[in-house]
């Protein structure tokens, strides 16, 4: 489904809930309150991807949190595809996907209940100035400036559905140890110092692996520190 304008592509996939006979997938041309984690605002140009992939997964929430991964291999096999620049991709914890070192990608994931929006943003032609995210943030970049390759939304979706498709069906079968492997392949960071912050607290250390559970393992001066959530800074 393509839409020209919406004010947030996971926020209509919650308002057709109701109607949802499978996996559906809603693009839109514009977003005009797109936003990613915590809140906060994503700028949504026209020409730039912002999509929502919207279904029902019966199961423990902690599993549909693991779909973050899901999306972010997906994304990751994409823009690899697409552009070539696989050597110079990587996955950021918890799911940012960088290009050159500047993040390309987000993903947002909500749920109600059984119901699941993946919400998936990525600058293919443009990027906010670096003055827009927080101070300490990845900057962001585009795939445009980063690899001169363009790349309209509806053919990203399309390359995307099917990486999606894959990735999941990974998933499914093997659960997050199938996914583990390559996703710690791709990894940013790993086994280099890293600052993680939760809250008001702020931990640096080590980026020693992430657990079966998906959890980030910090190696720090006070000991090992599993974190299931937090916003990771280099």
């Amino acid at each position: 489904m393509i839409l020209a304008s919406v004010d947030s592509t996971n926020a209509e996939g919650f308002r057709r809930a109701l109607h949802l006979s499978g996996p559906l997938w809603i693009l839109a041309e514009v977003q005009t309150a797109g936003r990613g984690r915590r809140a906060r605002p994503w700028v949504s140009p026209p020409g730039n991807f912002h999509a929502t992939l919207v279904q029902r997964l019966p199961g423990a929430p902690a599993e549909a949190a693991l779909r973050s991964y899901v999306a972010a291999l997906a994304l990751f096999d994409t823009v690899e595809a697409l552009t070539g620049a696989g050597a110079a991709l990587a996955l950021k914890w918890p799911n940012d996907l960088l290009l050159n070192g500047g993040k390309v990608s987000g993903i947002l994931l909500e749920a109600t209940g059984d119901l699941l929006c993946i919400g998936i943003g990525v600058n293919l032609i443009a990027a906010p100035p670096p003055e827009a995210v927080e101070p300490g943030a990845v900057p962001p970049v585009s795939v445009l400036a980063e690899t001169g390759v363009r790349l309209t939304p509806p053919a990203f979706l399309d390359a995307l559905a099917a990486a999606m498709a894959g990735r999941e069906a990974q998933f499914r079968s093997g659960g997050f140890p199938a996914l583990r492997a390559d996703w710690l392949a791709r990894a940013a960071r790993l086994g280099q110092t890293i600052r993680a912050r939760t809250g008001a607290e702020t931990r640096e250390g080590v980026f020693e692996t992430v657990d079966d559970s998906g959890n980030l393992i910090l190696r720090t001066a006070a000991g090992r520190v599993v974190l299931p959530a937090a916003d990771v800074f280099f």
